[in-house]
């Protein structure tokens, strides 16, 4: 028997040593900000050169067998026991999505489509003359943030979790994507402090980037809009206004701030698409889409698993695997922590089918919209992203809808709210690493939702150059991460199957390490493992 909480000692070294990381960041970057990029960048290209394919093959991999898993009797597995989710399902839904897609859905889907629209990718360079930039544009797209990035985000690492902690009674760490193989001792081997850290450093320099990207761009449209200077004063006051927000969330919890921010986040978002739609070019974003789509889909393994062009790969495919990767034990955490109760099949089709399909139509009425705009005036949005970079393209686009002086203040707030779900669920779910507990006490959410922010206001002091050396180190954490996420392509199945012949989906128990299957103290609330068997073949 183990106990279910960590010593004191380990949850003290592990905030430690991550919080002493995020901190010599900072250090560095004040003490000498070209220095440290130069180093940065250094690392960021030997670790594109040497994980890059490593990679590739993980997320293809990855989303393959959980597809396989979700889609045969596997699917049938309750994650946690036979019990009734804790939320509705279009709550459920509502945080996947907000938490998951935040700087994607204010950063990347306005700007991406279009930059890939006015320089064709790569693996598109050479296709026949019928494609047209609009659906090479949309299609590279889709393929950032389409199935295999969602897939990455949260279903065989979020297996693995929901079978160490719910299932055996581990405590809520990163550390239990390892439980598989190193069993119990994965509570007190420095194996598991290793896999604590590099993991909390990644998703907090995942989150704090989109937090100072934030203050930038909401700081140029006041500018634009307004006439305020962007200086440092006006993006501190708005980066105060957005953690404030999230941490006020995050200290409610789920079922409360998290769970109400996010569904706020979804009807203003699907409210925005309806009017785009409605009012804007409704008829070029569908076409667009399905062509995309259609093409997305015919082109999945060359864009997958494409090798040549190394420096645009380390610019857009690898720095974004990179980034989803360094997101992937926490995000197992979360959703682990929000799918109890569901079905295996249900955590499936709702990341990796539906999650894409919607961020992906997404994607194509913003940033369709703006190549719409640009088809009909060249250079309308693609010289204020040219000048401006991200956020001058989501402004430009908003200025050419219909009823522009709704639509802007609209995506503004819409902004501030991805972020903020961001936010306040990356601070949930640190606490959450921590601690060890599903539900982390108030204070360390506080702590670590002020921590974030107050990383963002140091290196916004710096200008632009401490908030994009922050993007690249995520790309370095992310190497470390993609060792502790790598055994998952096979402790999920294996996983899988224990958990199915433990609730009688399978008629067979494979011969495991005997440790695995010791039954183990469950934290509180305990959940019912035990169930009636059924044999189907009886």
């Amino acid at each position: 028997m183990i106990s279910s909480q960590p010593r004191t000692f380990d949850k003290r070294l592990v905030a430690t040593l991550s919080g002493g990381f995020l901190l010599l960041f900072v250090i560095l970057a004040l003490f000498d900000l070209e220095q440290m990029t130069y180093w940065i960048n250094t690392s960021f290209s030997w670790v594109i050169k040497v994980f890059g394919p490593m990679w590739q093959l993980w997320m293809l991999a990855n989303l393959v067998i959980a597809l396989v898993l979700g889609f045969t009797r596997y699917g049938d597995i309750r994650l946690g026991g036979h019990i009734s989710p804790d939320s509705s399902t279009f709550g459920w839904l509502a945080v996947i999505m907000c938490t998951l897609l935040a700087g994607g859905g204010v950063f990347w889907s306005a700007a991406e489509p279009m930059y890939h629209y006015l320089t064709t990718p790569p693996v598109f360079s050479e296709a026949p003359s019928g494609i047209s930039a609009i659906s090479a544009g949309l299609a590279q797209s889709f393929m950032h943030w389409g199935f295999m990035a969602w897939a990455a985000l949260g279903t065989l690492s979020a297996l693995v979790v929901v079978y160490a902690h719910y299932h055996k009674g581990l405590a809520m760490r990163p550390r239990l994507l390892l439980y598989p193989i190193l069993g119990n001792k994965v509570e007190t081997h420095w194996l598991g402090t290793v896999a604590d850290v590099v993991s909390i450093v990644a998703v907090a320099a995942g989150t704090i980037g989109p937090i100072g990207f934030l203050a930038t761009q909401l700081g140029f449209s006041f500018e634009s809009l307004l006439g305020w200077e962007n200086n440092y004063a006006l993006q501190l006051a708005i980066l105060g206004g957005l953690v404030l927000v999230y941490t006020i969330s995050a200290s409610t919890g789920i079922d409360k701030g998290i769970q109400w921010l996010s569904s706020a986040n979804v009807v203003l978002a699907l409210l925005l698409i309806a009017m785009i739609l409605v009012l804007g070019p409704g008829g070029f974003i569908i076409d667009s889409y399905m062509n995309a789509m259609g093409l997305y889909l015919q082109d999945f393994m060359p864009m997958a698993l494409t090798r040549h062009d190394n420096a645009w790969m380390g610019s857009w495919t690898l720095f974004f695997w990179g980034w989803f990767i360094g997101y992937g034990p926490m995000m197992a955490l979360f959703i682990a922590r929000i799918s109890r109760g569901r079905t295996l099949r249900e955590l499936v089709v709702a990341v990796a089918i539906m999650a894409p399909l919607v961020t992906n139509f997404w994607f194509a009425t913003l940033g369709g919209a703006g190549i719409s705009y640009e088809e009909a005036t060249a250079g309308v949005i693609s010289t204020p992203l040219e000048v401006g970079g991200l956020p001058a393209a989501l402004l430009a686009i908003t200025q050419q809808m219909p009823f522009a002086e709704f639509m802007v203040p609209a995506f503004l707030v819409l902004t501030v709210v991805f972020v903020a779900t961001t936010g306040d669920s990356m601070a949930y779910a640190i606490a959450m690493a921590i601690s060890g507990s599903h539900t982390p006490r108030t204070r360390d959410r506080i702590f670590w939702a002020l921590t974030m922010g107050l990383v963002a206001a140091v290196l916004l002091r710096m200008g632009e150059g401490g908030i994009g050396a922050l993007q690249s180190f995520i790309v370095i954490t992310a190497a470390p991460v993609s060792l502790l996420l790598l055994p998952v392509l096979w402790t999920g199945p294996r996983v899988a199957h224990l958990m199915a012949y433990e609730q009688g989906i399978v008629p067979h128990k494979e011969r495991h390490n005997d440790e695995l299957e010791q039954p183990t103290l469950h934290e509180e609330p305990r959940v019912p493992i035990l169930v009636p068997r059924r044999n189907k073949h009886k």
